[in-house]
């Protein structure tokens, strides 16, 4: 904590016999700043660091309280505790005195040890109060470090379980990737935050977590699956909501709901629920939109890759049946992102 005697006090009194007095009593305990009226009072704490002031009230030009009230309008100079001093024992004035901020009276003529005890007594305080907020500070920075390490393994631990159950049916690990990135771009292009946008981002990696349940012959099957195989494939959005359920996170909460509706259609003929139009969540419709639009541009082993061109003409055709009418315009808006994205992370 800050010692007493590296404190600076400035006195503020347009007699000069009042300011000599001060320094007298003072100078061998503090460091002192001197001002003999308001503006120049104003003028100092502006380019000097100040601890304290003992500002006399009844000055010419700009009074005490003037030289109070903009002290404490200013967020630089709010906290510095202002004793006024004063020849005038009228309550009124005390009272407006404590109304602008101030900490304390000091009346003239000075009783020296008055003075003394009193600048002591507020200046212990302000150092204290200072320890503690520069302690609460350091307190703050620790939590803040700590929730982004739990916050970054958070992260990472769903990135890397959505690698996971993409490695199954993807060469590389990219379409989780291309689609977390396609799925930021059109939530911010809906108007959604950046913290809102980077969290579908992140909850759309987990969409197609259900195909771990999914039997390999079915799941890499390079022909056209049977009626049967297609319905055992068609369970795992359920089976992804299930893994994800019953958690407390955010994060986890929308990933289940992208689990379990990123295959709804908005004409109410998708699966597993037939839900239709804003039935769907939006993060639902935003991660059915990016994901139809990757899986067309990515080598699967039923098919050979589209080109962009082809999938956007796909995404038009299919605005207002397969897709949210609203979001397949954003989406063909954003082409040019897109293709960057594609570029960035290929197949």
């Amino acid at each position: 904590m800050k010692t007493l005697s590296n404190n600076k006090i400035l006195l503020v009194d347009d007699t000069k016999i009042n300011i000599d007095i001060l320094v007298q009593t003072l100078k061998d305990k503090y460091k002192l700043g001197v001002a003999l009226d308001g503006q120049k009072a104003l003028q100092y704490v502006k380019s000097h660091k100040v601890d304290l002031i003992l500002l006399d009230i009844l000055m010419p030009e700009m009074d005490g309280f003037e030289v109070c009230r903009k002290l404490k309008e200013n967020p630089v100079t709010q906290k510095i505790p202002i004793i006024f001093i004063t020849a005038v024992g009228d309550l009124d004035h005390k009272t407006k005195g404590f109304e602008l901020g101030a900490v304390d009276y000091i009346t003239k003529p000075f009783d020296i040890t008055e003075v003394q005890a009193r600048i002591k007594t507020h200046l212990m305080l302000k150092n204290a109060l200072e320890a503690l907020e520069s302690q609460n500070t350091i307190l703050d920075e620790k939590v803040k470090e700590r929730t982004r390490e739990l916050e970054d393994a958070q992260i990472e631990i769903i990135e890397r379980l959505s690698t996971a159950a993409e490695f199954r049916d993807e060469e590389t690990g990219n379409h989780v990737k291309r689609m977390s990135n396609y799925c930021k771009l059109l939530a911010l292009a809906c108007g959604l935050s950046e913290e809102e946008s980077a969290m579908i981002a992140l909850a759309s990696t987990m969409h197609d977590l259900g195909k771990i349940g999914v039997p390999d012959n079915i799941l890499l099957k390079p022909g056209k699956l049977t009626a049967d195989e297609w319905a055992i494939m068609k369970i795992h959005p359920t089976t992804g909501s299930k893994m994800l359920a019953g958690s407390k996170s955010e994060i986890i909460i929308m990933a289940e709901r992208i689990a379990l509706t990123h295959h709804e259609k908005w004409d109410g003929t998708g699966y597993p629920n037939g839900l239709s139009g804003k039935d769907i969540p939006l993060e639902g419709r935003i991660a059915c939109l990016c994901d139809v639009f990757d899986a067309l541009t990515s080598t699967r082993p039923y098919k050979e890759a589209w080109s962009a061109k082809k999938a956007f003409k796909e995404i038009k055709v299919c605005r207002g049946t397969f897709f949210d009418p609203e979001l397949a315009d954003l989406f063909l808006k954003l082409s040019s992102k897109i293709k960057v994205i594609m570029k960035e992370l290929p197949n």
